[in-house]
């Protein structure tokens, strides 16, 4: 289960703010890429070997060309270092197909696409959307200075800037209280979609729940934040393929990926962390222990789907389609 890659061309890079470069990609074969939904990311292989995950922040509608933005991180354990440092125009990167666990509800009655630095990136792509269906949004986005905004030149002009409010210097303490001013008036059938970092999501989901509900709320992690593990967690528990009824142990060190391994069943994966959905393969039956930072509240509920990097399992054998 390899997941689809393309070779590209750097065609264009531009500083988008303190830190932040975009790129702007073609295939080096010539041809559009696929049609992709707002909010979707793509998984970039640096010059370094490593591949991280990046959301798509061009317009959705244009097939000619992918467009990406990085954050040149401080603690960079190799990604964004290399794509800041080692890629020029004209350089040649291996990209996957874009995947979307960030999606817009176009049902909605209205959008509140909420952003903070970096987190930027998706809600710019659903912001292209929504201005292309002529859907009512707004689109808050939250910076330390307007040198950390990324973006601003094109947030500014038409057919955006009448529907950004840009939020400068904002304190963590003074957060919530700027956020329940607009979130108060969201009307009861809206949905509100949040990236940025953690700390900050945290309190647009606190905010944003005490309007609406939490089915109405979304967000899309960068990275996978420490969480406190289930008691419930069985150290060992068999992994059953429903094709063939073969069965394998997971034991306490191994993850299911890797159990999945040792008998020749490849689970593709990218982030290692069950952020990026990758490795999700539906359940057949058993009761998966989620452990991801990518699957809805719904999705978790339901046990009908598992990121097979991270997550364990409740029930002594688990059935997964393969």
């Amino acid at each position: 289960m390899q997941a689809q890659t393309f070779k590209v061309r750097v065609d264009a890079m531009r500083e988008e703010a303190h830190g932040i470069r975009s790129f702007s990609v073609s295939r080096l074969d010539g041809l559009p890429f696929d049609a992709y939904e707002a909010g979707a990311h793509i998984d970039v292989t640096s010059p370094s070997g490593i591949t991280r995950q990046y959301s798509l922040c061009g317009d959705p509608a244009r097939r000619d060309s992918h467009i990406f933005a990085v954050k040149k991180e401080a603690q960079s354990r190799g990604g964004s270092r290399s794509l800041h440092e080692e890629v020029c125009i004209g350089s040649e990167l291996s990209i996957g197909a874009p995947r979307n666990l960030f999606r817009l509800e176009e049902g909605a009655s209205e959008h509140i696409l909420i952003g903070a630095g970096i987190g930027i990136t998706p809600l710019l792509s659903m912001a292209y959307r929504l201005v292309a269906i002529g859907a009512p949004f707004m689109l808050h986005y939250f910076a330390r200075s307007e040198t950390h905004a990324a973006f601003l030149p094109l947030l500014a002009r038409a057919p955006f800037d009448q529907y950004v409010k840009l939020h400068v210097g904002v304190d963590r303490e003074a957060l919530s209280d700027e956020l329940d001013a607009f979130l108060r008036d969201a009307d009861e059938n809206a949905h509100v979609y949040t990236c940025g970092p953690a700390p900050f999501m945290d309190v647009v989901v606190e905010s944003a729940q005490r309007r609406l509900p939490a089915d109405a709320v979304h967000l899309e992690r960068f990275k996978a934040e420490p969480q406190a593990q289930p008691e419930t967690t069985l150290d060992t528990f068999d992994v059953q393929l429903a094709s063939s009824g073969k069965t394998v142990r997971v034991d306490a060190s191994t993850s299911i990926v890797d159990a999945l391994a040792s008998i020749g069943i490849e689970v593709d994966t990218s982030c290692g962390e069950g952020v990026c959905g990758t490795c999700m393969v539906d359940v057949v039956s058993g009761e998966p222990e989620h452990r991801d930072h990518c699957l809805s509240k719904a999705e978790r509920a339901s046990n009908s789907v598992i990121c097979c990097c991270v997550s364990r399992s409740r029930s002594p054998v688990l059935v997964l389609d393969l």
